[in-house]
């Protein structure tokens, strides 16, 4: 097949995204696809060949490792030639429609909330992953919890619009410990946690900065566990153990910078109370091919839901691949099955 590997993006997760989009695309092609490579918010700008030659061209080494600061969107912005209001780049859709699939490797708000999705589905171009509608609910934190907190435990929680007149007001009626975040972003950007005022002042500040809609979510102290989906059935649980602080954006992609434990060690009955409440929220909202779920397992073996990611990393420490290697499926065979199961999700109208 001929699929073309959509990366980078304008969202603070775009290093994120090249990183799973240079592995994807060695993978597929070790695999036997052509396999092209684009940032779609670049594009093609400075590519004057034809089309077809870059389902075979090299790809850049790069952006394998990542960044430990996510990246300046405005200097990114900058960097574009046409500055042009679309989020596609030059002859990105051109490219897309010379193509079998599409693999999303984006994430974050410039591909994992639905637009590209949708906009695929008007041009009639395959793309995998869920949907555009659940896409975009999975992506909204605060909708997410509120369609889900009828089929498993989720901590309470707040939405509030952060701006600079109204953080002393939000700080005054918080009743600490919180944890803050973005409504609609990931890899833990932006993510807090607050234990007094002063840091909940700065941590509203910052979610201001990134758009203001933010969730002021009670924090719930416990184990870190992840539980991935692939094709409606659950994945081993990895538990993440942070070497400092928490599982934040640097500890997430930063080799050695927290510790992976998968399957997790818990029991046998606490894994599959984790494992069916990951299916629980994947099909109440409506999602296909492959996501994953994330908990908190605190002291007395309860399970609190927080999120979960439709478009989950595939970088060299993302959790998804592990989770499928306990399982006996390699970085190839699940980038294969992720493409098979999208195009027949697609074909059924998923």
């Amino acid at each position: 097949m001929k699929i073309v590997v959509l990366a980078g993006g304008l969202s603070p997760e775009r290093n994120v995204s090249l990183s799973t989009g240079i592995m994807v695309t060695e993978a597929l092609r070790q695999r036997g696809h052509g396999a092209a490579l684009v940032d779609m918010f670049f594009g093609l700008e400075n590519y004057t060949g034809p089309l077809e030659a870059l389902f075979s061209a090299p790809v850049p080494e790069d952006a394998k490792r990542i960044q430990p600061q996510a990246p300046d969107l405005v200097e990114v912005k900058a960097r574009r030639r046409d500055q042009g209001p679309s989020l596609f780049g030059p002859q990105v859709l051109e490219l897309c429609a010379l193509a079998d699939v599409v693999f999303l490797a984006l994430h974050g708000t410039c591909g994992e909330d639905g637009r590209v999705q949708a906009a695929f589905d008007l041009l009639g171009i395959p793309y995998t992953g869920a949907g555009s509608l659940s896409s975009a609910i999975a992506m909204d934190k605060d909708l997410t919890k509120q369609l889900v907190a009828d089929v498993v435990a989720t901590p309470g929680w707040k939405t509030a619009v952060c701006q600079e007149g109204n953080i002393e007001e939000l700080t005054a009626s918080a009743r600490l410990p919180l944890v803050v975040k973005p409504v609609d972003s990931g890899s833990s950007i932006g993510v807090s946690i607050v234990h007094t005022k002063e840091d909940l002042r700065e941590a509203l500040r910052n979610s201001a900065a990134l758009g203001g809609r933010t969730v002021l979510e009670e924090y719930v102290k416990g184990r870190e566990v992840q539980v991935g989906i692939l094709e409606g059935r659950a994945l081993p649980s990895i538990e993440i153990i942070p070497q400092a602080d928490f599982y934040d954006y640097e500890n997430k992609y930063q080799p050695g910078a927290a510790v992976e434990v998968c399957p997790a060690e818990i029991p046998p009955e606490t894994e599959q109370r984790l494992q069916a409440a990951a299916l629980r929220v994947y099909e109440k909202l409506g999602l296909s091919v492959y996501a994953r779920a994330d908990f908190i397992l605190d002291g007395a073996g309860d399970i609190w839901f927080l999120e979960i990611n439709t478009l989950p990393g595939m970088t060299p420490t993302s959790l998804l691949p592990q989770e499928a290697a306990a399982v006996g499926i390699d970085y190839g065979t699940l980038c294969e099955r992720i493409v098979q199961a999208s195009l027949r999700a697609r074909q059924a109208g998923r």
